[in-house]
């Protein structure tokens, strides 16, 4: 059996959003699908992967499974498909979104979970009026959608921020503006027929936004989007992504459709509330929960080549407490592995999950100043690596269960002869100094090491002038 990275599918996909849902033996992953290189969220059709319930590092592509053709609000032909979720009934699959224009809900069906999919409908009110296209309907906005155990189907959206964003959005929009209903912004839920298109029950709202979050327990971590309901031992948990951006919460209930309190954070994609400072370049996250084998999992997404558009999924185990609750899982590059990796063997350095510059990470947005700032990236053919570490810049992995270690070997392109110091802890002593001459080409450098045997990360962290390229390490 391989082992588990994060990211968990190949280096060269972008699937963020991660819906995770487990049909006949297999997890299927349904997300938004980016382009590297991309100028902005969701440019690609979707596509499925799965993997077997014991063997998550076993995943299969499934392919392209829907592109929206046929769905008569996709007016021009080439709107772009924001982050589904799929839920199974009757038989079937059915796959739920929303277009770039974030006013309603389509939906798709096939009778496999891995597609491909077809145009089924739009989620409509009773008189068939689309809704979202009513006077006073929410915004609708990241769908999220679940059959209970009585087989009542329930359906959630929704969008909400913060004032300062709603005026950004506003100063965006100009005249566009005045068809905002911000009163009508925060996070819904409504019954739908068997039909999987009809309203069985009006709109209720379930989360609190910013606006209305006073004496909740949500202040701080109130919904903001990507709305997505599980259930385990009997409790309900909504999954959300909160008005920090960076963090997936969760609230918990006895019921689908009412009575959520907030829970805590499952993931932020810049570790932080596990670390004070972010370890890695932060920005939005979407995903949720999923039991395999007994275990939770959380899925979510990290930030690549100095943008918030070449999202890679990513997940992590959870551990839930006796009282349902989960804390908060670390950022990690076993992730799904279950346990450390291996301390021997060849690693790519793209599954780092710390990488900061000499001065630490920050938000992955146009503040990134990439003539200072390290990245993910990838080449012409699609081999990933870290580009442009500089003086003081660190690259991190956790975790690795290290035995009898004796050297490390690192891949790199230089431009000036530097040293990388390989550390178990970012200021702690160095086990290895790996001297690096200048190279234009993939060249191996490696020097003896001496770490103590258990489980420990490893930090590259380099030192000298000019910039250095990582592909992978090797542990001997």
């Amino acid at each position: 059996m391989k082992q588990a990275f994060n990211p968990y599918l190949p280096s060269w996909e972008y699937v963020p959003d991660g819906e995770p849902h487990v049909f006949g033996g297999r997890v299927y992953i349904y997300g938004s699908h980016d382009r590297f290189g991309g100028t902005t969220y969701c440019m690609e059709p979707y596509v499925c992967w799965s993997a077997p319930v014991d063997d998550l590092s076993d995943w299969t592509y499934h392919g392209v499974i829907y592109t929206g053709e046929g769905d008569a609000l996709n007016d021009t032909g080439k709107r772009l498909m924001f982050a589904p979720d799929v839920a199974k009934y009757g038989g079937k699959y059915y796959l739920f979104y929303g277009l770039d224009s974030s006013i309603a809900i389509s939906v798709a069906v096939s009778n496999r979970p891995e597609g491909p999919y077809t145009f089924y409908g739009n989620v409509h009110h009773r008189d068939g009026q689309i809704l979202g296209l009513r006077e006073g309907d929410a915004q609708q906005f990241d769908p999220g959608i679940f059959v209970d155990d009585d087989g009542e189907i329930y359906l959630y959206s929704g969008f909400s921020t913060t004032p300062e964003v709603a005026k950004r959005i506003r100063r965006k929009m100009g005249d566009k503006a005045d068809s905002l209903n911000v009163s009508t912004w925060g996070n819904w839920v409504v019954r739908l027929e068997p039909d999987m298109l009809t309203l069985k029950s009006e709109p209720v709202r379930l989360l609190p936004g910013v606006s209305n979050s006073a004496g909740t327990g949500f202040e701080g971590h109130e919904f903001f989007e990507a709305s997505s309901m599980r259930k385990f031992n009997g409790t309900y948990y909504a999954v959300y992504s909160s008005v920090q951006g960076h963090e997936l919460c969760y609230a918990m209930s006895d019921h689908p459709d009412r009575g959520f309190v907030y829970g805590g954070v499952l993931h932020s994609n810049g570790n932080l509330g596990i670390s004070d400072e972010p370890l890695y370049y932060y920005a939005n996250n979407h995903g949720s929960l999923v039991e395999i084998n007994g275990s939770y999992y959380v899925f979510g997404h990290r930030h690549t080549h100095y943008s918030q558009y070449q999202r890679q999924g990513v997940a992590e185990r959870l551990t839930m407490r006796a009282d349902g609750t989960f804390a908060q899982a670390e950022m990690t590059s076993c992730g799904l592995n279950g346990k450390p990796l291996a301390g021997t063997g060849e690693y790519p350095a793209y599954i780092a999950c710390v990488l900061q510059s000499g001065s630490g990470a920050c938000k992955a947005d146009r503040s990134i100043d990439r003539a200072v700032h390290p990245a993910v990236t990838q080449d012409e053919t699609k081999e990933a690596c870290i580009t442009n570490l500089m003086d003081g810049a660190v690259a991190g992995f956790k975790y690795f269960d290290l035995r009898g270690l004796t050297r490390v070997g690192v891949t790199v392109k230089a431009k000036e002869a530097a040293v990388l110091s390989v550390r178990t802890e970012p200021d702690g002593a160095d086990i290895a100094e790996i001297s690096i001459e200048p190279c234009r080409d993939w060249t191996e450098f490696s020097a003896a090491a001496d770490a103590a045997d258990g489980k420990a990360a490893l930090y590259f962290i380099y030192h000298g002038k000019g910039a250095l390229s990582f592909r992978e390490f090797t542990l001997n």
